[in-house]
């Protein structure tokens, strides 16, 4: 089996993360991981993406609330991120695959 064919709609719009931290444990996501980004997807409410906050990566969850856009970590250690348009923001990809270890 090529993995590529069963996890990469779009070769040419799509990278690989390395992840660091624990802000999205709560969705299946650990420090250590692979994930599959996609760049063609349109960002939707509720997807988690990697986005640039002034210069820092992260990855989160998409929210829109009343009209507001927030970045939600899956940790209840951590807070949601309000956007705001002082921030320099953008979203890189939508994440469409987690791969991790067993050992």
């Amino acid at each position: 089996l090529d993995l590529n064919d069963y996890l990469i709609m779009n070769p040419a719009a799509t990278f690989l993360v390395r992840v660091t931290g624990d802000s999205m444990t709560n969705s299946g996501i650990y420090s250590g991981d692979l994930l599959i980004v996609d760049r063609s997807l349109e960002p939707k409410d509720g997807n988690i993406v990697i986005a640039v906050i002034d210069g820092e990566l992260t990855v989160k969850k998409l929210r829109y609330v009343k009209n507001k856009l927030s970045l939600v970590p899956e940790n209840p250690k951590y807070k949601p991120i309000e956007i705001t348009e002082s921030m320099n923001f953008e979203v890189w990809g939508v994440v469409s695959t987690v791969i991790h270890p067993l050992i």
